[in-house]
């Protein structure tokens, strides 16, 4: 035993070894925040200090060692691997000297600072840090966005892959029973509700289970979700989901693959029916679990009792939920008001006392799993009932119920004891088989699962835990539809032909269907064929879409702090190609494999400036190369660039840089356009309050032409609700309506270029261009253009142009209206606005001709024109390569991978 002194007397540790006999008295050096106790050591114990400080003792704490200071509040852990390994191994989040927060790893007796381990490359978000079985998770921010990171039995850290589009902002790991992740996640559209979701093996990628779980908010400001993990029944859970402003309960057993609304029960406590048909009306439960160890909460459930869940449901009713062999689930009423239950006897005995604010006398005990109630006295005096306390072990039969007779009174300690009620213990014959079924289905996750009951007629006492689960694997379980999808479905997004990234030459890869079997599924045969992934063989290839970046994300670094650079590389194998990185700063290495560059290469900054970090791998059949501009000052947080997506030849346009923060310090402007290694410069650059826009003539864009159409397309409203406003969805979205409509129409391809637009609602513009052959022949005239462009519409107003999102999520493509190029008319023909505009301009020559006859006459006149005079020229001067330029702000720039939207880059040359 061991008891807390009071921290405002002394700090001091009162220890007993002979069941409190006898104390002895341990003084401390610091004072104690909270313990954690070893799950198998039981004289192993982590104490963090209110100073934020870790100590380990391996005496019970009669002696304590300091492990490390300024660790996060909860983010300590035990070692817990399946396999048993490193039993006295600490895991916790630490912060650095400069603010920063680190997943660190050391022995609980030698924490210092050579035998620490930091499994994780760089920093961590704070109070981020999750060790959970087999699994430990981290969080890393980058951009603006969380990115989630997961090492299984303590492998190297992987980002958690959820599907395309997701976006997340919160994530909370629910389980990670039978080697799956069961996570919760609040997408960018979601304020309210969470998305449930399942992982592979490794917990890397995920699966949509559940849409729109209910949250709310608790006290302390921590997140609740409304899911409950039913105890004894792998696999099962309870949500309560979000439909069109109503809150309906769900039910799975398969860990999320196929989920169903509760049967309400048919009569009620007093027999009276209920009309209540699914899919209309449904039982609703409460969910809530009580974070007090002495009472009940809204809902419970017992690993000895698999067939029991007591739980609170509309017009807080009580209601038992119990399974019985008839093919489905049944529920019945027990209470009209809220009473806690507590599970004795693995749930032989059930005891169900009033929640009242009034003392009682009288406590409830069923001995048939909840159909018939007795009433017996506990206490001969009224209770004001504070909680209840059961003996370690649902197979007792003893229960404490504490609380006082009056509000000036001590604590009252009332035992009750059972034992008298059973005159034997259980025999065999007691006991029946009972066999959990999901809507009538025997197999569950490819299994049938029998478990040992006793027979609820029978009034004997079980003792030890009887009702072991049996699951036998069955022929009949066949994989009918036993497999997974994201999303379950074919994503709009999903390429079934691209190549795996990790594929090397004279290697073999499995080129996935899109589907995978759930991990804890044992079924068999079945389209078990159809859907696993297919072996093939890796051709050779040169090296393509090589990229370096910061281990970190980030595009600044501090003076005399290290640097870790990741070389990645889309197609070919780094393990079998040289690898040659120049730092920009006079230093550069070599590497030739891939082992020396796993961890990131290492590099410290000696100097403050601006460096183009150059990255070279080659092999036999070709060579990439790569760049990254790397700063260390101000952090830019994002760089979005706006232009015409088409125009005509010899027309000056604007391209816009807007930057996010907009106040930076100094910045240079460099501009590339399509793969042109040429350095564009302007003609002219003019500053504005928000962007920094560079007015130019001389530079070409991603698409030009004599003559094109250009036409205005918007979508169903629907499309707004998943749209979330970023480049990548944007340029998927392009592409599938692009085939919808050289699908519909069966023009060609070329012929069509459709760009979505930021913002909402979601819109997009169809260019209509000509293009050439081979031979460089016009394939298409004016006329022609018409054609297409009237074939197009009248496709799309008939609705003939649509593409699914996702299923049930249909998208109608509609025109709104047509534009023609170029915007000057070449024709002879002239319109009412130009000869307008051709009678202002000659009464503004007029005007001037007046003006400069008798400027003379006019005082001052003079003096202003010849400094409007030295303006205009300072504005026309042009800007060369060799003049410097005026105070630009300056920040940290971003890469080509990370400017959005279009093929314009801007790199940055000098400060």
């Amino acid at each position: 035993i061991m008891l807390l002194t009071d921290p405002e007397v002394e700090s001091s540790l009162l220890i007993s070894s002979d069941e409190g006999a006898t104390y002895q008295k341990y003084r401390l050096n610091f004072y104690i925040h909270s313990l954690l106790f070893h799950p198998k050591q039981e004289d192993w114990i982590l104490a963090y200090s209110q100073d934020q400080k870790l100590f380990s003792s391996v005496e019970f704490g009669r002696r304590w060692l300091l492990l490390h200071e300024g660790v996060t509040p909860n983010r300590f852990y035990w070692s817990m691997m399946g396999n048993g390994r490193e039993p006295d191994l600490v895991h916790l989040e630490a912060r650095t000297v400069d603010g920063h927060a680190q997943y660190i790893t050391c022995k609980m007796q030698n924490c210092s600072e050579a035998t620490r381990s930091k499994p994780f490359p760089g920093y961590i978000d704070h109070n981020s840090l999750i060790v959970q079985g087999d699994y430990v998770f981290v969080q890393l921010t980058s951009g603006g966005r969380p990115h989630y990171y997961v090492s299984y039995r303590r492998s190297p850290f992987a980002q958690m892959k959820l599907p395309k589009y997701s976006l997340p902002k919160d994530m909370h790991v629910i389980s990670t029973d039978e080697n799956q992740v069961f996570a919760a996640v609040q997408e960018w559209n979601q304020n309210d509700t969470y998305n449930l979701y399942i992982s592979d093996t490794r917990g890397v990628y995920f699966t949509l289970a559940l849409e729109n779980v209910k949250s709310s908010q608790g006290l302390e400001g921590n997140v609740m979700i409304d899911l409950y993990e039913v105890a004894g029944i792998k696999g099962m859970f309870l949500a309560n989901k979000k439909i069109d402003n109503q809150v309906k309960t769900f039910i799975t057993y398969n860990k999320g693959r196929d989920w169903s609304l509760l049967q309400a029960p048919h009569t009620d406590l007093r027999g009276n029916p209920i009309h209540c048909l699914l899919p209309y009306c449904s039982l609703h439960l409460h969910l809530k679990v009580s974070d007090n160890p002495y009472t009940s909460g809204n809902i419970a459930s017992r690993d000895t009792a698999p067939s029991i869940i007591v739980a609170s449901g509309m017009k807080h009713l009580k209601i038992a939920c119990v399974w019985l062999s008839l093919n489905k689930h049944f529920f019945f009423q027990i209470f009209e008001e809220e009473h806690s239950v507590l599970y004795l006897d693995q749930g032989g005995v059930l005891v169900a006392m009033k929640h009242t604010s009034l003392p009682i006398r009288h406590l409830w005990l069923s001995f048939d799993e909840g159909r018939s109630w007795s009433k017996y006295s506990f206490t001969s005096l009224p209770l004001f009932v504070d909680g209840v306390l059961g003996e370690p072990g649902e197979e007792t039969l003893i229960m404490t119920v504490f609380g006082h007779f009056s509000h000036r009174s001590e604590w009252q300690l009332v035992k009750v004891d059972y034992k008298s009620i059973f005159d034997r213990r259980c025999a065999e014959e007691d006991y029946r088989p009972w066999q959990l079924h999901s809507q009538g289905e025997a197999c569950i996750m490819g299994a049938k699962r029998i478990y040992r009951k006793r027979k609820s007629e029978k009034k004997c006492m079980q003792g030890k835990y009887a009702g072991a689960m049996t699951s036998e694997p069955s022929i009949t379980c066949v994989c009918s539809f036993g497999v997974s999808r994201d999303g379950f479905f074919q994503s709009f997004w999903y390429n079934p032909s691209s190549l795996s990234k990790d594929c090397s030459l004279g290697q073999s890869y499995l080129n996935s269907t899109g589907y995978r079997k759930v991990v804890s599924n044992n079924c068999t045969d079945g389209v078990r064929e159809r859907y696993t992934a297919k072996p093939q063989q890796c051709p050779g290839k040169p090296p393509q879409g090589l990229r370096i970046l910061t281990a970190d994300g980030r595009l600044t670094a501090e003076q005399g702090h290290n640097v870790t650079f990741l070389v990645q590389l889309e197609e070919g194998d780094l393990q079998r190609s040289l690898i040659q990185v120049d730092f920009g700063d006079g230093i550069a290495v070599s590497y030739a494999n891939l082992s020396s560059t796993e961890d990131g290469i290492k590099h410290i900054y000696q100097n403050v400036g601006i460096f183009r970090v150059t990255v070279l791998v080659e092999n036999s059949l070709g060579s990439d190369s790569a760049v990254l501009y790397l700063h260390v000052t101000c952090p830019l947080e994002h760089v979005h660039l706006s232009l015409p997506f088409v125009t005509t030849k010899n027309k000056e346009i604007n391209a816009t840089a807007v930057l996010w923060p907009s106040q930076v310090g100094t910045l240079t402007y460099v501009w590339w356009f399509g793969n042109n290694t040429e350095v564009c410069i302007p003609d002219g650059l003019r500053q504005g309050s928000v962007s920094r826009a560079l007015f130019f003539t001389h530079c070409s864009v991603i698409v030009s032409a004599e003559k094109f159409q250009s036409l205005r397309l918007s979508f169903s409203p629907n499309l707004d609700d998943y749209n979330p406003d970023i480049p990548e969805w944007r340029r998927d979205i392009s592409r599938v309506v692009k085939r919808a409509l050289v699908e519909a129409t069966g023009i060609s391809s070329k012929h069509v270029l459709v760009a979505v637009l930021p913002g909402l609602p979601t819109s997009a513009e169809l260019f209509i261009l000509p293009y050439q052959d081979s031979t460089g022949e016009k394939k298409r005239t004016a006329a022609n253009l018409e054609q297409i462009s009237e074939t197009l519409i009248q496709k799309l107003n008939q609705n003939l142009v649509h593409f699914e999102l996702k299923p049930g999520v249909r998208i109608l493509v509609h025109a709104a209206h047509l534009t023609a190029a170029p915007l000057v008319d070449l024709t002879p023909s002239h319109s009412g606005s130009a000869m307008l505009m051709l009678l202002s301009v000659v009464f503004v020559g007029l005007a001037v001709f007046i003006i400069y006859k008798f400027k003379r006459k006019i005082p001052g006149l003079n003096i202003y024109a010849q400094m409007q005079n030295e303006k205009d020229q300072e504005m026309v001067s042009p800007v060369s390569q060799r003049e410097s330029i005026p105070n630009v702000p300056q920040s940290e720039l971003m890469s080509p991978e990370q400017l959005v939207d279009e093929k314009l880059e801007v790199h940055p040359v000098g400060k």
